[in-house]
Order: C-alpha cells, then structure tokens, then sequence
C-alpha cells in the first residue's frame, strides 16, 4: 500500500477511480449541508515554492471543510530557501503535522520529502507531473460525459506537467488521447514510451492542432509558459501559433464536446475568450471540483496514516 500521492502511475485504475468516486459524494454531501468532520484534530502542511491561487485555496478550504487546520508555508518562510537539507526539514515537518502537500519545481524534491517524512506527502504540482489536477478533471469529466470508456480526449498546446499526466491518466483509465503540440515542445519522452507500450494505440501524439481534436469529446488546454518559463514567452508565441483553442478550432471537436482549462487561463492565447465564456467551456466546474477531490485525497492518506 502507498503513503504518498506522487504520481497517477504509482496506482491501479481501481485505486484512482475510488478518490473519484469519492470525491464525487463527498461534493453532494456539502451541497446538502452534512457536517464533514473526518479530519478534526489534524493537521496539514502547505509548503509551496511555486505561487498558486486554486491550488492554495482548494486545499485549504478541503481541510477545513473536514474539519482538520492547515499551516502554510512559502519558499520564503521556511529553510528551504536558505539551504537547508531537505530531509531535515521532511523529518521535522514529520513530527509536526498529519501530510505534507507539496508544490515545487523538481520531481525529486517530492520524492525526498516523502522518503524522510514518515507521514504522507501529496503532490500539488512539480515541473513533471499535476496528478490532483488531472485527478479533479477525470471527475469533472465523469460528471458530465457519465464514463470515460471510449472517450476521446484532445490536449492542444505544450506537452508540459499536465500534457504528461493526461499521458498516465490515458495509459491507466484506457481513454484515446491525442497530443497536439509544436515539435520543440513535446511532453517527457521516457512518460510517453512507457504509457503507449502499458496502452498501444491509445495515445497519439501529432503537431496538427486540426488533427488531434477532430471527433474530440473532451478538449483540453493549457497555457503556452508555464511558471519559470516567463522568460521564453515571446518565443513561444511564435511556435504556438495555430494552437489557440477558437470557435474554429472546436468546431472540429464533437457539438457536445466539452473544454477544460486548469486556469489561470491566457484569454486570447491559448483560448479565446469566445471559448473560455462559451457553453461548452466547464472550466469553472472544473476548478471547484479540485477542492472536492482534494478533500477525497485528504481523507484517505491521512486516516490511512493514522490507522497504520
């Protein structure tokens, strides 16, 4: 059994679909006004060194909403920034608090808090993997496709964090996935061999934005630079040209299809605002469900923690 939330692929498609499943009930049971108090007298560490507006907030108000405190913690207010070990601050934040919910830029600043800190350690973002974003986009797709059996979902844009965890998701849940990004641009090779052998045939990746999204039930966008990357904006401007999701561009995609966006979203970009505010944009549903899918991922690492 797993302690920590770093990747889709550490898991089976079972495991996955239970937080969903999850989630999904724990969202109707706030609706209804059922006291959520599962996690009273917990505790969860927030150490970000990537800023976050969603990410921050949803995790926030889940722990709250299950009754448990949240303490935060920028680069600038810990030792993280100044040098310090990162397996003394692991064993430390360890005997302090319940999780740690990481937002960083190496994988393998993740990987080595969760080997030090003796308590669960989930993944709120690196520059290689979103596994909680894609996770609340799988449930947001479910709420309003019903499955994911047969789906078939396009990514147009830069095969960055995100484009390589849509990679896993494909791989475990056996949805088609078709990539469309510019060839400098493309997502982790090493993620895209393993998934396509796991799911032959399932996963394509092209440089014909066209392409991918003809026939798409589910359209998935992004922004062209992603934090640390500002520095490269103008230059990618010009490789992404043709990629912005427009009234056009969906207009290939099925008439029932629906846009994602995981926000904050570059209108007239990547997308434009015709899209974004049109009626097959779910993007704010989208963004609600994290903290229901956060609250789901809560609960089961911390109570599976304190039960081992």
């Amino acid at each position: 059994m797993h302690k920590h939330f770093l990747a889709l692929s550490d898991y089976k498609k079972d495991e996955l679909s239970s937080w969903i499943d999850r989630a999904i009930a724990l969202k109707a049971e706030a609706a209804s006004g059922k006291p959520q108090q599962q996690l009273a007298g917990k505790t969860v560490c927030l150490l970000f060194e990537k800023p976050s507006t969603r990410t921050r907030v949803s995790f926030e108000a889940a722990m709250y909403g299950l009754g448990g405190q949240v303490i935060f913690m920028s680069a600038r207010d810990s030792q993280l920034g100044r040098g310090e070990p990162l397996k003394d601050t692991a064993r430390v934040l360890g005997r302090y608090v319940h999780a740690l919910v990481v937002r960083t830029f190496g994988q393998r600043v993740v990987e080595e808090l969760a080997h030090y800190a003796g308590i669960p350690v989930i993944n709120a973002l690196t520059d290689l993997y979103h596994p909680c974003q894609v996770l609340s986009d799988l449930m947001t797709v479910l709420e309003k496709k019903q499955h994911l059996d047969g789906l078939n979902i396009a990514w147009i844009g830069d095969g960055n964090n995100m484009a390589n965890t849509w990679i896993e998701a494909a791989a475990i849940f056996g949805f088609k996935l078709k990539l469309a990004c510019p060839e400098t641009f493309t997502p982790d090779k090493d993620i895209l061999q393993r998934a396509m052998k796991q799911a032959p045939g399932s996963i394509e990746l092209l440089h014909n934005p066209q392409a991918a999204i003809a026939g798409a039930d589910v359209v998935n966008v992004d922004v062209w630079a992603s934090m640390g990357q500002e520095a490269e904006q103008e230059t990618r401007l010009a490789h992404f040209s043709g990629y912005q999701l427009n009234a056009a561009l969906l207009g290939k995609a099925k008439a029932e299809a629906i846009v994602l966006h995981c926000l904050p979203a570059h209108r007239g970009e990547e997308v434009s605002e015709e899209v974004l505010e049109g009626p097959q944009s779910v993007i704010f549903d989208q963004a609600e469900n994290k903290m229901h899918l956060h609250k789901a991922l809560l609960e089961h690492f911390i109570l599976q923690d304190s039960r081992a």
